[in-house]
């Protein structure tokens, strides 16, 4: 009785992690419109939602936010959209598949890789301070790694030519990428996940659906 209480509680949490992130991909917060792509912050929530609820959370919400991704860029598409948008491929059928891998499946992984960094952490007993500052950064990386990683091994040609330059120099553009925007977003996602997930670890117990929860409480959190 005491664990399906705890599973419902689970599914109430993320539904509700998941409408925060619904309503944040559908306002100006959540994704920014820049010349030739959609800058974002809705991976945030996704990756709180990983250390509040564990990795399975993590990739449900992760897949909420690549869904919300796909319909953003399908709606309202930039110059990239065919690489986050199957119904814009400009090589038809693997083309949308490889475009649903970047929008959706990059985005789980963001979940899935921060709620295991933050079980991690915790097991080798980091304070939750650094420990989810450290989730914040790694779980944004992963996003604008595997992002613009699988944009430069997928599309380089499409990116190329939405850019205007020599398939050669897609590396360049990509690295720059990463590094422009990609660590600076990381550094803004470690202080957010740092600042409000502290917040919520000391207002609510973590929930997780494994039976084996108190093996993976968080470790006291230390000022």
């Amino acid at each position: 009785m005491n664990s399906k209480k705890k599973d419902i509680r689970w599914t109430v949490s993320v539904a509700l992690m998941a409408a925060i992130i619904v309503l944040l991909a559908n306002t100006p917060l959540g994704m920014i419109q820049l010349p030739i792509i959609k800058a974002t912050t809705v991976h945030i929530p996704v990756i709180i939602g990983a250390v509040l609820l564990g990795p399975l959370a993590g990739a449900i919400l992760g897949a909420t936010f690549g869904i919300c991704s796909l319909v953003s860029n399908t709606v309202t598409p930039t110059l990239l959209s065919f690489a986050f948008s199957p119904f814009l491929s400009t090589t038809g059928v693997p083309g949308a598949m490889k475009a649903v891998w970047i929008s959706v499946g990059c985005r789980i992984l963001i979940g899935v890789a921060a709620g295991w960094v933050w079980i991690l952490l915790k097991k080798i007993r980091v304070p939750a301070p650094v420990g989810l500052a450290i989730t914040g950064f790694l779980g944004s990386m992963v996003n604008t790694i595997c992002v613009m990683g699988s944009i430069y091994f997928l599309f380089a040609q499409q990116y190329a030519e939405a850019k205007e330059v020599a398939i050669s120099a897609v590396f360049g553009l990509v690295m720059g990428t990463v590094t422009a925007s990609g660590i600076p977003e990381a550094i803004a996602a470690a202080i957010l996940v740092d600042a409000i997930g502290l917040a919520l670890l000391k207002a609510m117990p973590r929930i997780m659906p494994e039976k084996k929860q108190k093996k993976e409480e968080p470790a006291e959190i230390s000022a």
